[in-house]
């Protein structure tokens, strides 16, 4: 690496409203799934960390929760966990979608950002457009203008607008171009290869939880937590007689807050918890790389979004 061309490493942060793609493009960004997607606003629970590796640079992409105004304690915990990281990254990325006005959500976190980018120490700021594929060009241009508005309301720039289609890459790659450029000079921080830092539990818990999330009520969502209780190799399943890789027992329990929703998650006879079952065992054998037996058990635990010693027990 010449010194014209120093090599970059640090850490990139995507906040923004609820549901406006930032899973989705830390997935794209990174080139391989990381962060689990729904339509379901306040998916993601866990500062996933995805890594970027290039030649001349390791950029390390923290996805945070939506940033809101919180409603429960679980939802002050999320937004402290944001800020917590926000205080920490060289530069953060600010999501808002193409297809939506600019609403009280976006200027919410946009007065969070702002003392951000002022002073010696301000962190850049790159406003990323997302969702580009769909709307038409001159929607696009006339939300690319009300961006860069928002920015001047607040007397604050930001460092740079970019439209982005995480869906048909459109512009992934001169995001990534954008974000690297304001990470400092430095050797990587992680090993060559790896994706993410998350540990094999919390990734686990996220697919099944993603798989539970698919085509089901509104209020769910912010109602289910999931945890993995253990991870085990099945007695003399793998053993050399049989030439088959040893199975794996994966033992996850899911949480919900009242008995009703119990039934939601389980479905008639059972049949939606092992259509669940089905769909997440798929994306734990990849990510593991084994066979694996999922046994899945729903419980209630009465309004734990609530109550600090059961968000405690359940990992927030």
């Amino acid at each position: 690496m010449t010194h014209e061309n120093p090599h970059r490493s640090g850490f990139a942060c995507l906040v923004g409203r609820p549901n406006v793609g930032k899973s989705t493009l830390t997935n794209a960004l990174v080139g391989q799934k990381v962060a689990i997607m729904s339509a379901r606003p306040q998916t993601t629970r866990h500062t996933i960390r995805g890594i970027v590796q290039r030649d001349d640079a390791q950029m390390v992409l923290v996805d945070t929760p939506g940033l809101h105004r919180p409603r429960t304690l679980l939802g002050e915990r999320l937004n402290t966990l944001v800020v917590d990281t926000l205080s920490e990254v060289d530069v953060v990325g600010f999501c808002l979608p193409a297809d939506q006005k600019i609403g009280p959500g976006d200027r919410y976190i946009a007065n969070q950002l702002a003392p951000l980018m002022e002073g010696r120490t301000a962190v850049p700021v790159v406003a990323i457009v997302t969702k580009a594929d769909l709307v038409g060009r001159a929607a696009l241009a006339e939300q690319l203008m009300a961006v860069d508005q928002l920015a001047r309301s607040m007397d604050r720039d930001w460092s740079a607008i970019v439209p982005v289609s995480a869906q048909d890459g459109f512009q992934v790659a001169e995001l990534t171009e954008v974000l690297v450029a304001h990470l400092p000079e430095g050797p990587d921080l992680y090993p060559g290869g790896e994706l993410t830092d998350e540990p094999e539990e919390t990734m686990i818990a996220e697919l099944v939880r993603e798989a539970a999330l698919e085509g089901i009520r509104d209020e769910l969502p912010h109602s289910l937590a999931v945890v993995v209780e253990e991870i085990v190799p099945r007695e003399g399943s793998g053993d050399d007689s049989s030439g088959k890789p040893p199975l794996l027992d994966v033992r996850v329990n899911l949480f919900v807050e009242r008995e009703s929703q119990k039934g939601i998650i389980i479905g008639r006879g059972g049949s939606r918890l092992r259509e669940v079952g089905s769909q997440a065992r798929e994306g734990i054998e990849k990510l593991l790389g084994a066979r694996i037996y999922l046994d899945l058990h729903v419980k209630v635990a009465k309004d734990w979004q609530r109550d600090p010693k059961q968000l405690q027990r359940l990992g927030f």
